[in-house]
């Protein structure tokens, strides 16, 4: 996965999700989503969508972009849905990659300094704060 982050950030000089979506020709659209979807991803008819939740903060709306298109870049041919872990199930494999390509994203080119807190690092680059001690990374 580091790999291929470094590759696309490379090709593409930045790790701003939108910017990478936009240069992979991969559409981003906004709507109310309902209260337990933050984002989904799609193909159709050969086009490929990131939907995010209208209603998320602008750091949300970030991560739920890098998260999706996590699985565009690992999961090709599979819709997902990001969906509040209010539930009694862990998250599943596939939704825990998405956060971890995420976080390695958007945290592309700032590494975590020594003896740096996480969660210090997570607002450093951009993370949202819930995020910080879940099972969902």
């Amino acid at each position: 996965m580091d790999d291929l982050i470094h590759r696309l950030v490379r090709k593409y000089r930045t790790n701003c999700p939108f910017e990478l979506a936009d240069a992979l020709g991969i559409h981003i659209r906004y709507a109310d989503l309902g209260s337990a979807t933050k984002g989904l991803y799609f193909r159709k008819l050969r086009r490929r969508f990131i939907v995010i939740h209208n209603g998320l903060i602008p750091e949300w709306q970030r991560f739920v972009c890098a998260h999706e298109l996590g699985h565009d870049r690992l999961h090709k041919g599979i819709s997902r849905f990001f969906m509040e872990e209010h539930s009694y199930f862990r998250p599943g494999k596939l939704e825990r990659q998405a956060n971890r390509f995420a976080v390695a994203l958007l945290g592309a080119g700032q590494p975590i300094e020594s003896g740096e807190p996480l969660e210090n690092y997570f607002m450093r680059i951009g993370i949202p704060r819930e995020l910080v001690h879940t099972d969902a990374l």
